[in-house]
């Protein structure tokens, strides 16, 4: 089975992670494909294949006769879609010998541009897959988990000679919880790649440091017509604190290295209100000057209206895997010459964002991430291409092939 064929497979099964939950899985449906996956790797003959009360899959694949000194190679990707836009009733659309232009998504009114997405003039000719524009697609990560899937199939219906490989599948990693629950002994590998994301031939080792930070404004309300002097309003401060942040350091105005401060969600009345932000920088002395930006903000708030008027919490969420992965970089190496030879074109790339494997490096697996097709992630404008899949599967395979004949 080709890896879009899983695809198609595993995107009608809703997965969306809930951040309101504190269980874990934060959703049960998350469960539907975990349990399917099991299924699916023990017909394949990987008869370890098994999930646990937290709805983390775990699967290994004995080494070859004559290569069990090999390294322990590890592939993971997570089964959890994200909450940002609708992951519910995916209907995906399948375009054959896509022609490089605008791609309007069902009768949702939307469409896919070009001038939007430029990558796909690269695509014309391809088997485009896309949203109907209701929903996301979901290519985030189930691109990831499908072209590992399929890689275990090719590895055990070819015979194809290899180490140990260690197969996991984790939930609520788009919540940020993905690693929380991860047991990484039981994993067995000695080194890993995360599958999740970014165009075919991408290998990410360089993440965010990252934080969240929520500042809560205490107002005092009085009837405004007697508010002279009294009144703190709750969301003008707000807005005050806001204001403080540089302009120019958000997500919409920053790429490659450079940081942000980005506000979420905010909330509000005169008499309390709340802001919450993420922040993050790859250069862990910038991370750590955004967050003393944000403690001298709420200190001179509190200098100017009051002490208490504002409370700030800020909590470190994922650090730069980088500082993990370069003792390693036989990963990156292998990977680029991988890539060589399945036809892409490597590119080394920071993440603007973090990955299951940025916490799992620190955890003692170094675990840098691999491209695995998809552009548009999050929203009804997600695509990825059947060939760009395929040529992640010959990527990991030739991975695979490296860690064989090299130890």
């Amino acid at each position: 089975m080709k890896a879009y064929e899983r695809l198609l497979k595993y995107v009608v099964i809703d997965t969306p992670s809930d951040p309101a939950s504190e269980q874990t899985p934060s959703s049960e449906c998350q469960f539907d494909l975990a349990k399917a996956l099991v299924e699916e790797l023990k017909s394949l003959g990987v008869e370890n294949a098994s999930v646990d009360e937290k709805c983390y899959v775990y699967a290994s694949i004995p080494a070859t006769e004559g290569y069990e000194n090999s390294k322990r190679l590890g592939f993971i990707a997570h089964m959890d879609t994200a909450p940002d836009f609708n992951g519910f009733g995916v209907k995906p659309q399948v375009i054959e010998n896509y022609d490089g232009q605008d791609v309007v998504l069902g009768e949702s009114g939307r469409v896919l541009k070009v001038k939007d997405f430029p990558e796909l003039v690269n695509m014309k000719g391809r088997t485009l897959i896309t949203t109907d524009g209701t929903s996301l697609l979901g290519s985030d990560d189930k691109s990831g988990v499908a072209e590992i899937m399929t890689m275990v199939e090719r590895i055990l219906k070819e015979d194809i000679p290899h180490g140990k490989i260690c197969i996991g599948f984790t939930p609520d990693e788009e919540i940020g919880a993905g690693a929380d629950h991860f047991d990484v002994e039981k994993f067995g590998a000695d080194v890993a790649y995360t599958l999740d994301g970014g165009m075919e031939g991408e290998i990410e080792y360089e993440n965010f440091n990252a934080a969240g930070a929520t500042f809560t404004v205490n107002g005092n309300n009085v009837h405004p017509g007697s508010a002279k002097d009294i009144m703190v309003n709750a969301q003008l401060v707000a807005m005050e604190i806001n204001g403080m942040l540089p302009a120019d350091e958000i997500p919409a105005k920053t790429e490659g290295y450079e940081g942000f401060f980005h506000l979420t969600d905010m909330e509000g009345s005169v008499e309390k209100a709340k802001l919450q932000y993420i922040i993050r920088d790859h250069d862990r002395e910038k991370f750590e000057a955004r967050k003393a930006l944000a403690e001298k903000i709420a200190e001179s708030m509190n200098e100017k209206y009051g002490a208490g008027t504002v409370e700030l919490a800020v909590k470190d969420q994922y650090y730069n895997m980088k500082e993990m992965v370069e003792p390693h970089i036989h990963l990156i190496n292998y990977a680029k010459e991988a890539a060589k030879e399945a036809g892409l074109n490597p590119k080394v790339v920071p993440i603007r964002g973090g990955t299951d494997g940025a916490r799992l490096s620190f955890m003692g697996l170094p675990c840098p991430n691999l491209g695995t097709g998809g552009f548009g992630f999050h929203g009804p404008y997600e695509h990825v291409t059947a060939e760009g899949m395929d040529f992640c599967v010959e990527m990991i395979l030739k991975i695979v092939e490296k860690y064989t004949v090299s130890c």
